[in-house]
């Protein structure tokens, strides 16, 4: 009997630790699994472009976070074709650019033309710099404004100022040199677009579109690309103390404000060291800081990948970041919220006098 009991205990004893050596095999299994992944990680992601002796083409390169990364390459030791409107601007950005040369063979190339106006213009400049110091190695598109505004005060015009600018302006110069990367098979096409193209905001009606309207353009890009050796990357720095940023400010809504405050605000050169060794790298998605990762992560959708781990990481924190992002939200539509209310005690106040 005793032999029996002993027996049939130690059985269920075995059936009780069932589910923990389970547990322990799976994740077990899931380490292995990771492991696995972080060591081809590097073998399928694209080589690194490097900057020694490239040439660097960087549209609206005369301020803010287009100089900056101009900048950041020639530190590299590339050469580079600043690309803008104002030729005093340039001018003065081609002598910032110049000081951080790391040898003597160097050269800074200025050119004065609007990139969203007229395609066979862009060409003709886009030849003309590779006339002079060689193919272009890596296009950075960062020629860009912005406006901010309550939808319906925002002049019907400027939303189609805003697509010429932002993504027309994108659109002209990556078409002026795919035909020479693609014959060389190999290349980099960077586009800076802004949080406010992974995320509509209060006020930016008028800028939000026109910034995720990059994200096609480089998705559907990337997949013609990839077989050439030719790698996209997308941008998404937050607001960036820049002239830009100071000029909209000027008009921002109230609302608009108190929802940017929330994720502060960076400084060009953090941008532009992240955005050119996100570029260097081939990746596809540049972020910033902690929101902007999380940004990224949320809006992934069918973007594509440089490395497994990336992919793996955006399908174990998706759940959690969509849990955050509701908060995030409740947050910004609180904010409207009391805005309307004060706005329209103020409106009714003034009624009364």
């Amino acid at each position: 009997m005793s032999s029996a009991l002993s027996h049939w205990l130690s059985f269920n004893s075995w059936w009780l630790l069932l589910p923990f050596v389970m547990l322990l095999v799976v994740a077990a299994f899931i380490v292995a699994f990771v492991l696995l992944l972080y060591m081809i990680s590097p073998l399928i992601s694209p080589k690194p472009l490097k900057l020694n002796g490239a040439h660097v083409v960087v549209t609206g390169g005369s301020s803010g976070i287009g100089k900056w990364i101009a900048m950041e390459c020639y530190k590299h030791g590339a050469f580079i074709t600043l690309v803008a409107r104002d030729e005093h601007k340039l001018v003065q950005a081609k002598k910032e650019v110049e000081k951080c040369a790391i040898n003597d063979k160097q050269v800074v190339l200025c050119i004065s033309v609007d990139v969203s106006k007229d395609y066979t213009q862009v060409e003709s400049v886009i030849k003309q710099a590779q006339e002079k110091l060689g193919p272009v190695d890596m296009l950075v598109n960062c020629a860009g404004m912005s406006i901010s505004g309550k939808f319906e005060e925002v002049e019907v015009d400027r939303f189609k100022k805003l697509m010429e600018v932002n993504y027309l302006g994108s659109v002209y110069p990556t078409r002026a040199v795919v035909t020479t990367m693609k014959e060389r098979r190999m290349g980099r096409i960077m586009f800076v677009s802004s949080q406010a193209g992974q995320i509509g905001l209060f006020g930016y009606t008028a800028y939000s579109p026109s910034k995720f309207a990059l994200r096609g353009l480089a998705e559907a890009l990337q997949m013609e690309m990839k077989p050439y050796n030719i790698y996209v990357t997308v941008a998404y720095p937050p607001d960036t103390d820049t002239p830009g940023f100071a000029e909209e400010n000027k008009t921002k809504p109230l609302e608009t404000r108190l929802i940017s405050e929330t994720s502060g605000v960076c400084q060009p050169e953090q941008v532009a060291k992240v955005v050119v060794k996100d570029a260097v790298q081939g990746n596809f998605t540049s972020s910033f800081g902690p929101d902007g990762y999380m940004l990224s992560a949320l809006t992934c959708g069918m973007s594509p990948v440089t490395s497994i781990t990336e992919g793996l990481q955006q399908i174990v924190t998706m759940g959690l970041f969509r849990t955050i992002a509701l908060f995030y939200l409740g947050s910004f539509d609180s904010i409207v919220r009391r805005c309307m209310i004060q706005r329209e005690q103020s409106k009714a106040a003034d009624k009364r006098e």
